[in-house]
């Protein structure tokens, strides 16, 4: 599994992931939490390059809040 990031804050029904490094996932990557369940997909790339952030889509089911602080993979 690789880390995509940890979510920041949540904006338009989207997670928004800061990206560890410039080395990073590209658009429509799937994404999973810790415990390899489902959330969604990376749908944006955007920010600066060393370090960009990445906009996620979720899974109907996915309560957003919870997910802020919380580290996701690419599956």
């Amino acid at each position: 599994m690789r880390r995509v990031g940890e979510v920041v804050r949540i904006a338009q029904h989207l997670a928004v992931v800061r990206a560890p490094d410039a080395d990073h996932v590209d658009i429509g990557t799937p994404v999973v939490d810790e415990n390899l369940e489902d959330l969604g997909r990376v749908v944006d790339v955007f920010g600066p390059v060393e370090r960009p952030y990445l906009a996620v889509t979720t899974d109907d089911d996915v309560h957003l809040p919870g997910l802020v602080g919380s580290a996701l993979y690419a599956r």
